[in-house]
């Protein structure tokens, strides 16, 4: 749902960069999970604000900026039962991790390990044995997505 990007003030407070069109998901909780290289653990959530683009929480027992600062670089994750189930036509994108990746001559280009973002749009790491592939998640690129059947059809060449 996010990373911690930096520090905020003199009281403990970090700076969320959030990877949701509705932050206030985040500011709604009590507890948030927090976490780095699969290691992640629960925190409580004292207060949270908007400042700006940013969103900033304290997090109990974080009083100063060198506790906040051992958060920082930490990925920010609820549970699934706190999220609102997806709209029509929208899906959440952990729900993708694991299907195969098909392109549109019906070759295996390996199974989706991960997505992220380079700052214009999302980016999908497809692997396959040792061999790695980023394909941008966008319309010009993936052509149909179908969760039930485990597989993404996408317009990429396999030997690109």
């Amino acid at each position: 749902m996010g990373r911690i990007v930096g520090l905020f003030g003199v009281k403990g407070w970090v700076k969320l960069k959030t990877f949701t069109d509705s932050p206030e998901i985040l500011a709604d909780q009590a507890g948030w999970w927090v976490g780095r290289d699969g290691d992640w653990r629960e925190v409580a959530s004292v207060q949270t604000q908007r400042n700006g683009a940013t969103l900033l929480a304290r997090f109990e027992g974080c009083d100063s900026p060198e506790a906040a600062l051992a958060y920082r670089g930490f990925e920010v994750g609820l549970p699934r039962e706190s999220l609102p189930p997806p709209g029509e036509d929208e899906l959440y994108l952990a729900d993708l991790i694991g299907l195969l990746v098909v392109n549109t001559d019906g070759e295996l280009l390996g199974a989706l390990a991960g997505m992220f973002s380079n700052g214009a749009h999302e980016v999908m790491r497809v692997v396959d044995g040792d061999a790695e592939r980023l394909v941008p998640f966008i319309d010009q690129f993936v052509r149909r997505v179908d969760v039930d059947a485990k597989r993404i059809l996408v317009e990429w060449g396999k030997d690109w």
